[in-house]
Protein backbone atom coordinates (compact mmCIF):
# COMPACT_ATOMS: atom_id res chain seq x y z
CA UNK A 1 0.00 0.00 0.00
CA UNK A 2 1.62 3.47 -0.96
CA UNK A 3 1.58 5.51 1.83
CA UNK A 4 -0.11 8.70 1.94
CA UNK A 5 0.32 12.17 3.44
CA UNK A 6 -1.56 12.36 6.16
CA UNK A 7 -1.82 16.46 6.34
CA UNK A 8 -5.49 18.02 5.95
CA UNK A 9 -6.43 20.10 3.16
CA UNK A 10 -6.05 22.90 5.21
CA UNK A 11 -3.60 22.25 7.27
CA UNK A 12 -0.83 23.68 5.82
CA UNK A 13 -2.54 26.98 6.30
CA UNK A 14 -3.17 26.94 9.08
CA UNK A 15 -0.25 29.83 10.01
CA UNK A 16 -0.50 31.07 6.18
CA UNK A 17 -2.92 32.34 4.24
CA UNK A 18 -4.59 29.05 2.84
CA UNK A 19 -5.27 30.81 -1.16
CA UNK A 20 -1.28 31.30 -1.10
CA UNK A 21 0.00 28.38 1.25
CA UNK A 22 3.20 26.61 -0.41
CA UNK A 23 3.50 22.57 0.23
CA UNK A 24 5.41 21.25 2.53
CA UNK A 25 8.80 20.65 0.95
CA UNK A 26 12.47 19.59 2.07
CA UNK A 27 14.40 21.72 3.79
CA UNK A 28 17.53 22.98 2.45
CA UNK A 29 20.20 25.77 3.84
CA UNK A 30 18.91 29.00 4.94
CA UNK A 31 15.24 27.79 3.51
CA UNK A 32 13.41 28.45 6.98
CA UNK A 33 13.21 31.96 8.11
CA UNK A 34 11.91 33.41 11.36
CA UNK A 35 7.73 32.80 10.85
CA UNK A 36 6.26 31.06 13.27
CA UNK A 37 4.79 27.46 13.05
CA UNK A 38 5.89 27.35 8.58
CA UNK A 39 5.55 23.45 8.14
CA UNK A 40 8.36 21.81 5.85
CA UNK A 41 8.80 18.29 5.60
CA UNK A 42 12.46 17.33 7.94
CA UNK A 43 14.54 14.35 7.17
CA UNK A 44 14.92 12.66 10.63
CA UNK A 45 18.99 12.82 10.87
CA UNK A 46 17.86 16.47 10.84
CA UNK A 47 16.25 16.38 14.23
CA UNK A 48 17.41 15.88 17.67
CA UNK A 49 15.39 15.01 20.80
CA UNK A 50 14.65 17.82 23.24
CA UNK A 51 17.34 17.19 26.63
CA UNK A 52 14.79 18.96 28.44
CA UNK A 53 11.95 16.25 27.54
CA UNK A 54 9.82 15.70 31.08
CA UNK A 55 8.74 12.59 29.53
CA UNK A 56 11.23 9.65 29.64
CA UNK A 57 9.29 6.30 29.34
CA UNK A 58 7.00 5.37 26.51
CA UNK A 59 4.35 2.37 26.08
CA UNK A 60 6.45 0.46 23.86
CA UNK A 61 3.21 -1.61 22.31
CA UNK A 62 1.36 1.64 22.03
CA UNK A 63 4.64 2.82 19.56
CA UNK A 64 4.33 0.11 17.88
CA UNK A 65 1.26 0.16 16.86
CA UNK A 66 1.48 4.14 16.54
CA UNK A 67 4.46 3.13 13.90
CA UNK A 68 2.31 0.72 12.04
CA UNK A 69 -0.44 3.75 11.55
CA UNK A 70 2.01 6.12 10.16
CA UNK A 71 3.25 3.19 8.03
CA UNK A 72 -0.05 2.90 6.07
CA UNK A 73 -1.24 6.87 6.72
CA UNK A 74 1.35 9.20 7.18
CA UNK A 75 1.25 11.35 9.90
CA UNK A 76 -1.62 13.59 10.57
CA UNK A 77 -1.09 16.12 12.95
CA UNK A 78 2.79 17.08 12.71
CA UNK A 79 5.27 17.33 15.06
CA UNK A 80 6.98 20.77 16.54
CA UNK A 81 10.95 21.53 16.28
CA UNK A 82 12.61 24.94 16.40
CA UNK A 83 15.71 25.37 14.34
CA UNK A 84 19.33 25.58 16.33
CA UNK A 85 21.84 25.30 13.07
CA UNK A 86 22.08 25.00 9.66
CA UNK A 87 19.82 22.37 8.64
CA UNK A 88 19.63 21.35 12.90
CA UNK A 89 16.36 21.53 14.37
CA UNK A 90 15.38 20.44 17.93
CA UNK A 91 12.43 18.55 19.11
CA UNK A 92 9.43 20.86 20.79
CA UNK A 93 6.57 18.27 20.94
CA UNK A 94 5.77 15.47 19.59
CA UNK A 95 8.17 12.39 20.80
CA UNK A 96 5.93 9.56 19.81
CA UNK A 97 5.12 10.44 16.92
CA UNK A 98 8.79 11.18 16.15
CA UNK A 99 10.09 8.03 17.56
CA UNK A 100 6.96 6.05 16.10
CA UNK A 101 8.35 7.50 12.67
CA UNK A 102 11.81 6.16 13.73
CA UNK A 103 10.34 2.38 14.48
CA UNK A 104 8.15 3.09 10.93
CA UNK A 105 11.68 3.72 9.13
CA UNK A 106 10.44 7.18 7.69
CA UNK A 107 13.34 9.57 6.21
CA UNK A 108 11.66 12.54 7.02
CA UNK A 109 8.83 14.34 8.49
CA UNK A 110 6.12 16.98 8.53
CA UNK A 111 6.89 19.58 11.48
CA UNK A 112 5.97 22.91 12.28
CA UNK A 113 9.34 25.27 12.32
CA UNK A 114 9.59 27.83 15.28
CA UNK A 115 12.31 30.02 16.12
CA UNK A 116 13.25 30.12 19.68
CA UNK A 117 11.75 33.42 20.55
CA UNK A 118 8.30 33.33 18.80
CA UNK A 119 6.04 31.51 21.06
CA UNK A 120 3.99 35.08 21.73
CA UNK A 121 3.65 35.12 17.70
CA UNK A 122 2.46 31.48 17.51
CA UNK A 123 0.01 32.14 20.33
CA UNK A 124 -1.52 35.05 18.09
CA UNK A 125 -1.20 33.35 14.62
CA UNK A 126 -3.02 30.33 15.97
CA UNK A 127 -5.67 31.79 17.57
CA UNK A 128 -6.43 33.91 14.89
CA UNK A 129 -6.64 31.30 12.15
CA UNK A 130 -8.60 29.24 14.89
CA UNK A 131 -11.31 31.49 13.65
CA UNK A 132 -11.40 30.59 10.16
CA UNK A 133 -14.24 29.32 8.73
CA UNK A 134 -12.48 26.74 6.21
CA UNK A 135 -10.72 24.89 9.24
CA UNK A 136 -11.74 21.11 9.49
CA UNK A 137 -12.61 20.09 13.34
CA UNK A 138 -9.40 18.08 13.20
CA UNK A 139 -7.19 20.92 11.90
CA UNK A 140 -8.98 23.14 14.91
CA UNK A 141 -8.10 20.22 17.68
CA UNK A 142 -4.57 20.37 16.83
CA UNK A 143 -4.30 24.02 17.04
CA UNK A 144 -6.20 23.69 20.16
CA UNK A 145 -3.31 21.38 21.74
CA UNK A 146 -0.81 23.27 20.52
CA UNK A 147 -1.96 26.46 22.38
CA UNK A 148 -1.77 24.22 25.44
CA UNK A 149 1.25 22.45 25.11
CA UNK A 150 3.34 24.81 23.58
CA UNK A 151 1.73 28.26 24.48
CA UNK A 152 1.97 26.17 27.85
CA UNK A 153 -1.89 27.43 28.18
CA UNK A 154 -4.66 25.79 30.73
CA UNK A 155 -7.52 24.97 29.36
CA UNK A 156 -9.97 27.44 30.98
CA UNK A 157 -6.98 30.43 29.19
CA UNK A 158 -7.65 28.92 25.93
CA UNK A 159 -11.25 28.97 26.31
CA UNK A 160 -10.75 32.42 27.16
CA UNK A 161 -8.39 32.79 24.22
CA UNK A 162 -10.37 31.47 21.43
CA UNK A 163 -13.84 32.72 22.81
CA UNK A 164 -15.12 28.97 23.50
CA UNK A 165 -16.75 27.48 26.89
CA UNK A 166 -14.57 24.83 28.34
CA UNK A 167 -16.96 21.71 27.11
CA UNK A 168 -16.43 22.73 23.89
CA UNK A 169 -12.73 22.77 23.44
CA UNK A 170 -12.44 19.77 25.64
CA UNK A 171 -14.94 18.18 22.79
CA UNK A 172 -12.08 18.88 20.47
CA UNK A 173 -9.30 17.94 22.04
CA UNK A 174 -10.49 14.88 22.40
CA UNK A 175 -11.03 14.15 18.62
CA UNK A 176 -7.50 13.51 18.77
CA UNK A 177 -7.92 10.27 20.44
CA UNK A 178 -9.93 8.92 18.28
CA UNK A 179 -7.65 6.18 15.48
CA UNK A 180 -6.01 7.53 12.59
CA UNK A 181 -8.27 6.22 9.87
CA UNK A 182 -11.43 8.26 11.79
CA UNK A 183 -9.15 11.42 12.14
CA UNK A 184 -8.66 11.33 8.38
CA UNK A 185 -12.22 10.56 7.76
CA UNK A 186 -13.53 13.55 9.37
CA UNK A 187 -10.45 16.00 7.44
CA UNK A 188 -11.62 14.12 4.31
CA UNK A 189 -15.49 15.70 5.62
CA UNK A 190 -16.53 11.78 5.41
CA UNK A 191 -17.66 12.35 9.21
CA UNK A 192 -18.79 15.30 10.85
CA UNK A 193 -18.12 16.60 14.19
CA UNK A 194 -21.59 14.71 15.56
CA UNK A 195 -20.33 11.71 14.48
CA UNK A 196 -16.92 11.80 15.91
CA UNK A 197 -18.18 12.88 19.58
CA UNK A 198 -20.75 9.97 19.13
CA UNK A 199 -17.70 7.40 18.20
CA UNK A 200 -15.40 8.85 21.10
CA UNK A 201 -17.67 7.64 23.63
CA UNK A 202 -16.97 3.42 22.52
CA UNK A 203 -13.57 2.40 24.17
CA UNK A 204 -13.20 -0.69 21.71
CA UNK A 205 -10.86 0.77 19.01
CA UNK A 206 -12.21 -1.93 16.22
CA UNK A 207 -15.60 -1.31 17.20
CA UNK A 208 -15.22 2.50 16.57
CA UNK A 209 -13.82 1.83 13.06
CA UNK A 210 -16.86 -1.03 12.14
CA UNK A 211 -19.15 1.61 12.53
CA UNK A 212 -17.09 4.46 11.11
CA UNK A 213 -17.39 2.56 7.88
CA UNK A 214 -20.83 1.59 8.32
CA UNK A 215 -21.40 4.83 8.60
CA UNK A 216 -19.63 6.00 5.80
CA UNK A 217 -21.08 3.11 3.39
CA UNK A 218 -24.87 4.10 4.42
CA UNK A 219 -24.42 7.41 5.09
CA UNK A 220 -26.16 7.17 8.39
CA UNK A 221 -26.77 10.54 10.19
CA UNK A 222 -25.56 11.71 13.30
CA UNK A 223 -28.77 10.42 15.32
CA UNK A 224 -28.25 6.94 13.23
CA UNK A 225 -24.38 6.75 14.24
CA UNK A 226 -25.22 7.10 18.33
CA UNK A 227 -27.89 4.78 18.10
CA UNK A 228 -25.31 2.44 16.43
CA UNK A 229 -22.62 2.97 19.30
CA UNK A 230 -25.27 2.58 22.11
CA UNK A 231 -26.00 -0.63 20.84
CA UNK A 232 -22.16 -1.40 20.49
CA UNK A 233 -22.00 -0.47 24.44
CA UNK A 234 -25.14 -2.76 25.63
CA UNK A 235 -23.65 -5.55 23.66
CA UNK A 236 -20.00 -5.08 25.33
CA UNK A 237 -22.39 -5.08 28.80
CA UNK A 238 -24.46 -8.09 27.56
CA UNK A 239 -21.48 -9.85 26.83
CA UNK A 240 -19.01 -9.02 29.95
CA UNK A 241 -21.97 -10.23 32.02
CA UNK A 242 -22.44 -13.59 30.21
CA UNK A 243 -19.06 -14.01 30.57
CA UNK A 244 -18.89 -13.26 34.07
CA UNK A 245 -22.33 -15.40 34.59
CA UNK A 246 -20.37 -18.41 33.00
CA UNK A 247 -17.31 -18.02 35.33
CA UNK A 248 -19.04 -18.67 38.20
CA UNK A 249 -19.00 -22.16 40.01
CA UNK A 250 -22.38 -23.73 40.54
CA UNK A 251 -22.22 -22.67 44.15
CA UNK A 252 -21.57 -19.22 43.62
CA UNK A 253 -24.46 -19.23 40.91
CA UNK A 254 -27.04 -21.04 43.50
CA UNK A 255 -25.96 -18.30 46.24
CA UNK A 256 -26.71 -15.04 43.58
CA UNK A 257 -30.25 -16.38 43.01
CA UNK A 258 -30.62 -16.86 46.71
CA UNK A 259 -29.98 -13.26 46.85
CA UNK A 260 -32.18 -12.11 44.28
CA UNK A 261 -34.98 -14.16 45.48
CA UNK A 262 -34.49 -12.49 49.01
CA UNK A 263 -34.19 -9.34 48.12
CA UNK A 264 -36.41 -9.31 44.56
CA UNK A 265 -34.08 -7.24 42.55
CA UNK A 266 -31.00 -7.55 40.45
CA UNK A 267 -27.94 -8.70 42.19
CA UNK A 268 -24.59 -9.60 40.79
CA UNK A 269 -21.69 -11.59 42.34
CA UNK A 270 -18.39 -11.48 41.07
CA UNK A 271 -15.36 -13.72 42.48
CA UNK A 272 -12.05 -14.42 41.89
CA UNK A 273 -9.33 -17.62 41.70
CA UNK A 274 -8.07 -16.27 44.96
CA UNK A 275 -11.65 -16.54 46.57
CA UNK A 276 -12.38 -12.70 46.92
CA UNK A 277 -15.06 -11.13 44.77
CA UNK A 278 -18.04 -8.76 45.48
CA UNK A 279 -21.97 -8.63 45.33
CA UNK A 280 -23.49 -5.76 43.67
CA UNK A 281 -27.32 -5.13 44.51
CA UNK A 282 -29.18 -2.71 42.22
CA UNK A 283 -31.83 -0.13 42.87
CA UNK A 284 -34.37 1.95 40.95
CA UNK A 285 -34.60 5.67 42.97
CA UNK A 286 -34.19 7.17 46.81
CA UNK A 287 -37.20 5.20 47.76
CA UNK A 288 -35.69 1.64 46.02
CA UNK A 289 -32.87 1.95 48.42
CA UNK A 290 -34.84 2.86 51.57
CA UNK A 291 -36.64 -0.43 51.16
CA UNK A 292 -33.25 -2.44 50.23
CA UNK A 293 -32.23 -0.82 53.56
CA UNK A 294 -34.46 -2.05 55.55
CA UNK A 295 -34.36 -5.02 54.50
CA UNK A 296 -30.87 -5.40 55.72
CA UNK A 297 -31.86 -3.75 58.72
CA UNK A 298 -29.69 -0.73 58.11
Amino acid sequence: MAKRQALGRGLSALLENAANAPEPKPVEKGSIGNVAGSIAMLRISQIEANPFQPRTKFNEEALQELAHSISELGIIQPITVRKIGANKFQLISGERRFRASQIAELEEVPAYVRSANDQEMLEMALVENIQRENLDAIEIAISYQRLLEECELTQDELSDRVGKNRATVSNYLRLLKLPADIQLSIIEKKLSMGHARALITLDDTKKQLQIMKQVIDQDLSVRATEALVRDARENTKSAKKATASKSLSFEHQKVRADLRLKFGRSVELRAKDDGSGKIEINFKDEDDLKRLLESLDL
